[in-house]
């Protein structure tokens, strides 16, 4: 379907049907909270958009501290990390690449690939609402790079004065404690919250050398509502985050780690199919020449193996990054005529200090977001307008691992003005549902985009209804911290991209309430064309140095996938949830869809709730992944410590969760939990650390847990 038919769909479609327009649309960005549902809600909110929620209740029952663990291990959506020692995590929806998820707070988008590589594990879930994610290219209509979709955090206004105090404490010496409070008054309310998050490094396979980053983390925010100024409806937030994590060596101490860079502190025997000798590694390729050329300073063992010693110490194995970040959003709205009018502001500033294997990265960051747009009725059909502005730039400082400065490497300022139009209209009272929208947007750098979007509801019966939904988005790729955040041990960056990332998504969803039994399913279809490539093993032709190529793929990339969750309420106490997902990738350039990614999951769940009692239990199972092609071995085979090859399939499993909450007043109350209850993890297996056949070692090779069997228990306090 080209451009300029889906352009035509969502204008002319949206303007021909007649009917009564429904005043409940929402301007702007369409965002939902509680519906028609039951248990664990699969079913999908009571709007256009297909829009899954969390809500608070949801969070607490699985025992959440940080975003990423809230959104995890759920049909179609899922956190992948693409770092064994410094765990950065991406929130992936249909599997596509994480960069293509949007993070809203109320609606609202002030993050960036750089703030999220860490960001996401930061953001704060005190005074949370509800979390509304939304599956498909332009879901979002003011966000228009959401090529997967978007997750959007929306803050919770009370309604009476509170205190909320949790503590929780578990195993590898984990610490949270969240602090929420609320003052209410005649016109409005002011929250705060703080939280204080640690937990230390964590090694499974013994050979000194983390899977599982350790973190210091502290956040605190206020938060305000003034229901009346002028008319104005007004809310806002402000949030700090300070966090310090290191992986790879144990331990928390950052300056000694970044000062011991000789010697060989580690066991490079640990864990399956380690190497023979704790010196180092075997060079697979067994070139003893060569690897004395290359400056390997090899060690010829008495098998005729090739050994690569080890001589880089604590730091050359270690990423330590320290994020401080400020963001502050707002918005006001009022009535206006027999529509309203709305105002939103973002503003963010986020730095980045980081040592990554002898290598130092410092990077700043501005964000800015305006949005001025207003809904109104047009005869029978509900018309929003709107203008936005996005300003977003990168300034870095660096250092090569020896000592050569590569300040600016990913340095970059994109402007953004844009401009959208939505029409919504009912038909055959209210069965049917039509929402059309269309925005365009001037970039600085890639031109003028176009990005249009048809949603289309059909409500079969009060139980039974259907949507469908047809669209385009874009995305100016911005760093190399999309890709890899480590690449940093070069010279410079070689930007060759000269147009934008471009999806085309169609999907549909069917979804059934009754009594007792709920059931959604969906397909969704993905087309990215110009996918953002790297290349970090190209050289300058004059110099030699090391370089990274910032490239488009030739070819486009395409991920197809259908879900289905049913949830049944056994008993009025308990209800029971089964679910799967199946996806196939179509990509024809090795290296376009990095990390891999399996074919098909299933999931199981109880909730239980009962008088004082409250209980969840959950089973994640994940199908095998094709490593050989995600990593692709036909032009890079990866290895072990020993010199043999990695697996060509990773094994499925299984991974369970178990919590339960037991109040003892309205005050009161007391909760013990376990992650991953029967302790499998990736390096049971096989390690995260691979090397090539030249013995280059790296540490991305990653397709199951990081961490094994996790105990957590704690106490909250409601006053």
């Amino acid at each position: 379907m080209t451009g300029q038919t889906i352009t035509r769909l969502a204008v002319l479609i949206a303007i021909a049907f007649a009917g009564p327009a429904r005043a409940d649309k929402l301007l702007g960005e369409v965002t939902v909270g509680a519906g028609k549902g039951v248990g664990s809600k699969p079913v999908l909110r009571d709007e256009i958009i297909a829009t899954e929620s969390l809500g608070a209740a949801e969070l607490e029952k699985t025992g959440a501290t940080m975003l990423t663990e809230a959104l995890d291990k759920r049909p179609g959506i899922s956190v992948q990390t693409e770092c064994s020692i410094c765990n950065v995590r991406n929130v992936v929806l249909n599997n596509l690449p994480g960069r293509y998820t949007t993070l809203l707070i109320d609606g609202i988008p002030i993050f960036s690939s750089v703030s999220t590589a860490y960001g996401l594990d930061s953001v704060s879930l005190g005074g949370v609402e509800r979390i509304d994610i939304s599956r498909g290219a332009g879901s979002s209509l003011i966000a228009p790079e959401a090529l997967a979709g978007s997750v959007n955090i929306v803050t919770r206004r009370p309604t009476r004065d509170e205190f909320i105090a949790v503590q929780q404490l578990g195993s590898y010496g984990h610490w949270n404690t969240d602090l929420f409070g609320a003052k209410t008054f005649a016109f409005g309310a002011l929250t705060a919250n703080f939280n204080r998050n640690a937990h230390d490094t964590v090694d499974g396979d013994g050979n000194g050398v983390s899977e599982y980053s350790g973190y210091k983390r502290n956040l605190g925010g206020i938060g305000f509502f003034l229901d009346d100024i002028g008319g104005f409806h007004i809310k806002g937030r402000l949030d700090i985050v300070s966090e310090k994590r290191m992986g790879g060596a144990m331990g928390d101490d950052y300056s000694a780690v970044k000062a011991n860079e000789t010697g060989n502190p580690f066991d490079w025997r640990g864990g399956r199919n380690g190497s023979p000798d704790s010196r180092g590694w075997i060079r697979p390729d067994g070139n003893f020449a060569q690897a004395a050329a290359d400056g390997q300073n090899p060690i010829l063992l008495p098998g005729g193996q090739v050994l690569i010693p080890y001589n880089d110490g604590r730091g050359g194995m270690s990423e330590i990054i320290f994020t401080d970040r400020s963001q502050f959003v707002s918005s006001a709205t009022r009535k206006l005529g027999q529509g309203n009018l709305r105002f939103a502001l973002g503003v963010a500033r986020h730095k980045q200090d980081s040592y990554y294997e002898k290598a130092l990265y410092k990077a700043e960051q501005s964000q800015y977001y305006l949005e001025a747009s207003s809904q109104q009725p047009l005869g029978e059909m509900l018309l929003t307008t709107g203008i936005t502005y996005r300003y977003e730039d990168l300034s870095s400082t660096g250092r090569m691992a020896d000592g050569t400065p590569n300040d600016g490497i990913d340095n970059y300022v994109y402007r953004t003005p844009g401009v959208f139009v939505q029409a919504y209209q009912a038909f055959l009272d209210g069965t049917v549902e039509v929402n059309g929208s269309i925005r365009y947007d001037d970039h600085n750098v890639f031109g003028g985009i176009t990005s249009p979007r048809l949603n289309v509801l059909w409500n079969h019966n009060h139980e039974l209804n259907s949507r469908f939904a047809v669209g385009r988005g874009f995305r100016a790729p911005t760093s190399f911290f999309e890709q890899d955040h480590g690449i940093l041990d070069t010279s410079r960056i070689v930007r060759q991209i000269s147009k934008a990332e471009v999806s085309d998504n169609a999907s549909y969803a069917l979804s059934y309430a009754g009594d007792r039994l709920a059931w959604v399913g969906s397909l969704n279809y993905n087309k990215i064309r110009n996918m953002a490539m790297i290349d970090a093993g190209a050289t300058d032709p004059g110099t030699g140095a090391p370089i990274t190529l910032f490239t488009s793929a030739r070819e486009p990339v395409t991920v197809i996938g259908g879900d289905l969750t049913m949830t049944y309420k056994l008993t009025p106490e308990l209800t029971g949830t089964l679910a799967g997902e199946r996806h196939n990738y179509r990509f024809f350039e090795p290296g376009t869809l990095a990390f891999a990614r399996p074919e098909t999951r299933a999931y199981v769940r109880l909730d239980y709730e009962s008088g004082a009692w409250t209980g969840m239990l959950r089973g994640t199972w994940t199908g095998p992944m094709d490593l050989a092609r995600f990593y692709d071995y036909d032009n890079h085979q990866r290895y072990n410590f020993d010199g043999t090859e990695k697996r060509r399939m990773s094994p499925s499993y299984w991974v369970f969760d178990l919590r339960g909450e037991y109040r003892f007043d309205k005050r009161w109350s007391a909760f013990l939990g376990a992650d991953n209850l029967f302790d499998f993890k990736q390096s049971d297996v096989e390690s995260m650390l691979w090397v090539d056949s030249a013995g280059n070692y790296d540490v991305t090779h990653i397709w199951g847990p990081n961490r094994g069997r996790f105990v957590y228990g704690g106490v909250k306090f409601i006053l």
